[in-house]
């Protein structure tokens, strides 16, 4: 049998690539690279298990495996482990056997089933595998994080524990003066620092833009700026640190911003999520409660919201924040660009008479707005919901 697949993929890598470059064959490609990486864990699960490589005088199966397989020593293990984690997940095994989902997806089912119990697993598991199957791979794990949530809410209440008490920042000096560092933090914390070195970022970028056309004129490109986006992002870094050096003693501090959907779980179930994405147990919030702004937005359908109340201090534009809170991402099915860092594009075009209204608008990535702006043959209709 491995003689015969040999031979198969020998005479699939002696085809010219631009043979296989329709989109259908490199799908077919993945989907068997998926089910070999199945077969392969399996394979090297049971093989540990056997103890056949003790002979080589290996420590441990992995150890082999890394060794003999040429592979980096974290794969080899991951590889066995997950071997072995699909014998307790029948329908994850047979849908990774048959290429629908990838070792990634069993990962992310196996810690469900860690943190969720067996018991529960084993009732919900063919409902998760199908989530994995149908969704986009950041919804799956939102999905999952969400079922662990419902499942286990101990257990996510101490997730949360975990995470904030997994912080950390360190900070050293290299032999030639450079400032070197790196740094954890819970998802709260870190939100409130990734927005505002984004916000920083991004107005350095419309300056290095200015700058660019200036000295270039109006065809000024990406390789005509002064400074790159990691430039841009470590400028940023420092200056938070000036701004909060010359900042007045005792002065107001800026308060996070809470969004609560009200009504939304009618249609999507219960949600305790950042704008990022990222599921946190309601319990971590409580904290945050007496120092931050609370955003209302009353739903009365899956993409209809009647009512958004905000400080005006925060939102000029309620109707642009309603289509950043119902939609969440880009409008394209493609892409997963956050609603906050898109650009709010009208579905009819406001040339053809479309309104500047929440029913007609919907958040669009630079790129895919863009190309919607430039090219009307659009591969795929705009969808009608979020």
């Amino acid at each position: 049998m491995l003689d015969d697949l040999a031979m198969a993929v020998d005479a699939a890598c002696d085809t010219e690539p631009a043979a296989l470059a329709d989109g259908e064959s490199v799908l077919a490609l993945v989907r068997l690279q998926k089910r070999l990486a199945a077969l392969t864990s399996k394979a090297a699960a049971a093989c540990a298990d056997s103890g056949d490589w003790r002979a080589s005088g290996a420590r441990s199966a992995g150890a082999w495996l890394a060794w003999q397989g040429n592979l980096r020593r974290q794969d080899a293990d991951r590889a066995i482990r997950l071997g072995r984690n699909v014998r307790h997940m029948p329908h994850v095994d047979q849908a990774w056997s048959a290429g629908e989902i990838s070792d990634s997806h069993v990962s992310v089912l196996n810690a469900a089933r860690r943190h969720g119990g067996d018991e529960l697993f084993a009732r919900d598991e063919h409902i998760l595998v199908d989530d994995a199957k149908t969704m986009r791979y950041p919804n799956f794990v939102r999905a999952i994080d969400y079922w662990i949530e419902q499942a286990n809410a101990q257990n996510a209440k101490e997730r949360d524990r975990k995470r904030h008490q997994a912080r950390r920042f360190h900070c050293s000096r290299t032999f030639n003066g450079m400032i070197r560092g790196d740094f954890w933090l819970d998802p709260i914390n870190g939100a409130i620092v990734e927005d505002e070195l984004r916000r920083i970022e991004q107005r350095m970028y419309a300056d290095d833009w200015k700058d660019a056309r200036a000295r270039v004129g109006d065809n000024a490109t990406a390789f005509d700026l002064a400074r790159t986006s990691t430039q841009r992002r470590a400028d940023a870094l420092v200056e938070m640190a000036v701004r909060s050096g010359t900042a007045p003693q005792g002065g107001r501090r800026p308060e996070p911003l809470f969004t609560v959907l009200v009504g939304y779980e009618t249609f999507a179930g219960a949600m305790s999520e950042l704008n990022n994405g990222t599921v946190i147990s309601p319990t971590s919030l409580i904290p945050w409660i007496d120092q931050a702004w609370i955003e209302r937005a009353v739903f009365d359908g899956p993409s209809r919201i009647i009512d958004l109340g905000a400080h005006k201090r925060l939102f000029k534009d309620a109707t642009r924040r309603a289509v950043q809170i119902r939609d969440r991402q880009c409008f394209d099915p493609s892409c997963d660009t956050p609603a906050e860092q898109c650009q709010i594009d009208h579905i009819q075009p406001w040339a053809d008479g479309g309104t500047t209204t929440q029913d007609n608008g919907r958040p669009a990535c630079g790129f895919h707005n863009r190309q919607r702006n430039h090219d009307n043959r659009r591969r795929r209709p705009p969808p009608n919901g979020p």
